[in-house]
C-alpha cells in the first residue's frame, strides 16, 4: 500500500497544483509511480515530450505486432501461435473458419477469448452460449469447450495461467459501475445444446503443464441435462462497459481495469466523452513503465493517441522506460476535434516481464520504436494553464 513506501510530499520548481491539468506553460508531464497508478506517484514537468529520442537500441524498445499478418488458422487451438507470455500469462491469436470436431480443456489456468471478429456459438460443459464481435467469453479451468462459427471467427485467448480470474474492486463506486453483473451472460442447457450430445466418437484435448492428453470418449461428453451452482462461463461484451469519465481530469488506465488475474489485469477503453475542463488533458499522459510490461490490442475504431495503428495490431511497452502519445496526439493535447474518443482496445498489465512468442516475432514492426520521432516544429499548447505552481 502507499502508506508503507517512504513518505515524500514537496513541490519543487514549475509544477502543477493538479495531475493531468493545467500543466506549466510550454511543457510536458510525465509521471512517475508505483503499483501501477496505485502507489506514489510524482509528475514531472519537462520542456521537451519525453518520448522525442534519436534512436532506439538493446531489447527494452517499445514494440509493435500486426497480427492481421500472422498465420493463426490452425486446426488445434493449442497450436495457435503464442504472441507473448510469462509464468502467469499466456496470450495467443486464432483464426478459426469452421466448427471444431473436438473438446478444448484448460488444466493449466483459466481461458479468457475475446472475439475480434465473427459470430458462432460456444458449446461447453454449462450449455449453449452464442458469441458475436467484441465479446469476452470467460472459461473457468478445466471447462470442456468447442467453438461453433457461423462467421470466420479471430480469437484473441488470454490464459491465467495457474489462477483465476475475478472482478477487480469497485470500491465506492459500488458493484454496479462500468457494467452490472446482470449483463454477464451464462451458457443454457437448450434445445440445441441437446441436439448436439450424440453417441459419436469424441476426442478432449487437455493441456497441463504446457502439454497435451488426448481423452477419446465413445459419446459427446458435453451430455450435461442440468447444472446448479456459482461457478460458469459467462459472456461479456464491450459495448456494455459503461466507462468512467471525468469532465476535468484524464483518468488513468486502471480506470478501466474490466478483468483481474494473478499478477495483472485486463483493462477494455471503449468510446467516452473527451474531457470538457479546458486545462485538463485530453490524451494519455506519459508516464514511465516502472513495475509493469504494458500491451495492448487494438480491436476497433479510431486510436487517436497512436499513429498509424490499426485493427487487429498489438503494441507491448516493456517495464523500464517512458512511454506515452505518439507526435500527432500530441497536436491534440488540449483540443480534440471531436466530443468523444471513437475506440476500442484491450489492455493486458502484467507484473513480471513478457517474453515474446513466435508468432509475435513472426510479424513484428522493428521500426515502432522510432515513430516517436519529432518531425518538423515541435509540439505547441494551445492553451496556457491557469493554476501552475511556481
Amino acid at each position: 500500500m502507499a502508506s508503507d513506501y517512504i513518505p515524500v510530499s514537496r513541490v519543487e520548481g514549475k509544477a502543477s497544483r493538479q495531475a493531468h491539468a493545467d500543466l506549466p506553460d510550454g511543457t510536458f508531464e510525465r509521471e512517475l509511480g508505483k503499483e501501477g497508478f496505485f502507489g506514489p506517484a510524482a509528475m514531472m514537468y519537462h520542456k521537451h515530450p519525453p518520448t522525442a529520442w534519436n534512436s532506439w537500441a538493446g531489447p527494452l524498445r517499445p514494440r509493435a505486432f500486426d497480427l492481421n499478418k500472422l498465420d493463426s488458422g490452425t486446426p488445434s487451438f493449442w497450436d495457435a501461435p503464442a504472441v507473448l507470455q510469462n509464468a502467469s500469462v499466456k496470450v495467443r491469436y486464432w483464426n478459426l473458419d469452421k466448427p471444431m470436431d473436438y473438446l478444448a480443456r484448460n488444466g493449466d489456468g483459466d481461458e479468457l477469448l475475446f472475439i475480434h471478429r465473427g459470430a458462432g456459438e460456444l458449446f461447453c460443459d454449462y450449455g449453449r452460449l452464442e458469441y458475436a464481435k467484441g465479446d469476452y467469453l470467460v472459461l473457468p479451468r478445466s471447462t470442456m469447450w468447442r467453438l461453433a462459427p457461423s462467421e470466420p471467427t479471430l480469437v484473441l485467448a488470454i490464459e491465467c495461467t495457474n489462477g483465476s480470474y475475478k472482478l477487480p474492486d469497485r470500491g465506492m463506486l459500488g458493484k454496479h459501475a462500468q457494467f452490472d453483473p446482470a449483463v454477464l451472460d451464462s451458457p443454457k442447457i437448450d434445445d440445441a445444446f441437446l441436439a448436439q450430445q450424440d453417441e459419436t466418437e469424441w476426442k478432449v484435448l487437455i493441456k497441463r503443464r504446457g502439454e497435451i492428453s488426448t481423452v477419446t470418449y465413445p459419446f459427446n461428453p458435453l451430455d450435461a441435462v442440468g447444472w446448479q451452482g456459482d461457478l460458469s462461463v459467462v459472456r461479456l461484451n464491450v459495448k456494455d462497459i459503461r466507462p468512467l469519465v471525468s469532465a476535468r481530469y484524464h483518468l488513468p488506465p486502471s480506470a478501466h481495469t474490466t478483468f483481474v488475474g494473478d499478477r495483472f489485469v485486463i483493462c477494455t477503453f471503449v468510446p467516452r466523452p473527451f474531457e470538457e475542463d479546458e486545462g485538463a488533458l485530453k490524451i494519455p499522459f506519459f508516464h514511465n513503465n516502472d513495475d509493469y510490461d504494458e500491451v495492448l490490442f487494438y480491436h476497433d475504431g479510431d486510436f487517436f493517441s497512436r499513429d498509424n495503428i490499426e485493427a487487429g495490431m498489438v503494441t507491448w511497452h516493456p517495464c523500464g522506460f517512458t512511454h506515452g502519445p505518439h507526435p500527432k496526439a500530441l497536436q491534440r493535447m488540449f483540443v480534440q476535434p471531436k466530443k468523444e474518443t471513437d475506440e476500442y482496445a484491450v489492455m493486458l498489465d502484467t507484473r513480471d516481464a513478457l517474453e515474446m512468442g513466435p508468432g509475435a516475432q513472426a510479424v513484428e514492426n522493428p521500426d515502432y520504436a522510432e515513430s516517436w520521432k519529432v518531425d518538423g516544429a515541435p509540439v505547441t499548447h494551445p492553451v496556457v494553464p491557469r493554476h501552475a505552481a511556481e
